[in-house]
């Protein structure tokens, strides 16, 4: 049987996915519940810019927000967003109105492969229960559920979709060879066969946790060095010529997948009447990071003395070079800062304005104010938050003319600078 393939959510998981599988020649159905990123994609523009408009402008997608049209498809791929509520508990509505809405399209030896990150179990307990109620079908007699775990890295050029391995799992052996064939034809790095969903589920959520928890023990190490007088970053250089040594560095941790799988799978633990101790306390310390290195911006200010100080804050999108604001730290900082009394600019060449606004109740100067003003004004303290290359490419060129006189603080928060090019104005201080 040929597979037309249907991908729900084109986010910068689902849209590389729906381009790779039209590239290999199958017809594609590209769908999102926002209009706003169905026009923008008809126009071939990411806004994620994890797809070029050369790509998507070669392409045969039909990009729609109609549910009509996913009744085309017999391989569909739910690719939406997981992420956690305020109490950093699962959200799922997302997952599980994307699988009602492909329920109401579903129909005989149709195959359902999910994406998105979720506990061990969540798939077959929470997902194919509501693709049953609303085809009227039922898995894996009628239609077969597969889980095969998105392993994208955002803004990384190296580590594309083709070049990663792709675990592949299911509900049945034959289930399980439609599935693997079908990603076989757009992965080159190989398919991976777990033996059951929740291996598949659970091997992908270890993944993020595995780094948070990595991340979360350089933090804290960061802190200790940093009361010691020791630079962090030094540290690590020397730590690195052994081996084995895994070279995870400090900074904020946020984003869609870092700072939020971990609660996913201690949901989970709790549930089964497990205490996840470890993977909290990671969490905590990784939560705190964003105020340590403010309360160290603010001390250092009043520590000389600077009444009503400027403070410019340089990136806030999660991480450097990707446009994605989504569960930034970077708006902690600037808040904390402005209730001390401090007037705070956050620049950033890549965010958007208004969902910087929207979501993290911040503004955001336009990026030429820095990058090609001739009346800059001077800053108490700058933070390099996020070292886009469009901030950080010239070196020190951007930040110290921030700094024209007097005495400022340059916050380097992940060691990106020149240490021998420090203007002589300027007090370096990295973690």
């Amino acid at each position: 049987m040929s597979r037309t393939i249907s991908v729900i959510g084109l986010g910068y998981v689902g849209l590389p996915v729906a381009v790779a599988f039209a590239e290999a020649g199958f017809e594609v159905i590209g769908f999102d519940l926002n209009p706003d990123r169905i026009a923008e994609l008809q126009k071939s523009f990411d806004r994620t810019a994890e797809v070029d408009t050369n790509r998507l402008a070669n392409t045969n997608i039909i990009f729609t927000t109609e549910n009509q049209f996913l009744q085309e498809a017999n391989f569909h791929i739910i690719a939406v967003p997981t992420p956690i509520d305020d109490g950093n508990e699962p959200d799922l509505r997302a997952l599980l109105l994307a699988s009602e809405i492909v329920g109401k399209v579903l129909k005989q030896g149709d195959i359902v492969v999910y994406e998105s990150t979720v506990y061990p179990g969540c798939t077959e307990e929470d997902c194919a229960p509501v693709l049953e109620r609303a085809s009227g079908l039922k898995s894996p007699e009628d239609f077969c559920v597969g889980y095969s775990p998105e392993r994208i890295n955002p803004g990384d050029r190296d580590h594309r979709l083709e070049k990663i391995t792709k675990i592949v799992s299911a509900q049945t052996a034959a289930g399980l060879d439609i599935i693997a064939a079908t990603y076989g034809a757009i992965i080159k790095a190989g398919i991976h066969r777990s033996p059951t969903i929740q291996t598949a589920e659970a091997a992908k959520i270890i993944e993020n946790t595995q780094r948070d928890l990595n991340i979360a023990l350089v933090n804290e190490l960061a802190g200790i060095f940093d009361r010691l007088g020791i630079d962090t970053y030094d540290v690590l250089a020397a730590a690195k010529t052994k081996w084995n040594f895994l070279p995870f560095e400090p900074g904020l941790v946020g984003g869609h997948c870092i700072g939020v799988d971990p609660y996913y799978l201690t949901h989970k633990a709790i549930k089964h009447g497990i205490n996840p101790q470890v993977i909290l306390a990671g969490r905590v310390t990784n939560n705190a990071v964003a105020h340590r290195l403010a309360e160290h911006c603010r001390k250092w200010l009043e520590e000389h003395r600077r009444t009503s100080p400027r403070v410019a804050i340089l990136g806030v999108t999660f991480k450097e070079n990707v446009p994605d604001i989504r569960n930034s730290k970077v708006p902690e900082i600037y808040h904390y800062l402005a209730q001390s009394g401090a007037k705070v600019e956050i620049f950033d060449p890549l965010a958007d304005p208004r969902e910087l606004e929207k979501h993290h109740n911040c503004t955001c100067s336009c990026p030429s104010t820095i990058l090609f003003g001739k009346d800059r004004e001077a800053y108490d303290a700058i933070l390099l938050t996020v070292p886009h290359d469009a901030l950080i490419g010239d070196g020190w060129d951007v930040i110290a003319s921030l700094a024209p006189e007097g005495v400022t603080l340059v916050m380097d928060l992940k060691g990106k600078l020149d240490r021998d090019q420090t203007p002589k104005n300027v007090v370096l201080w990295r973690p």
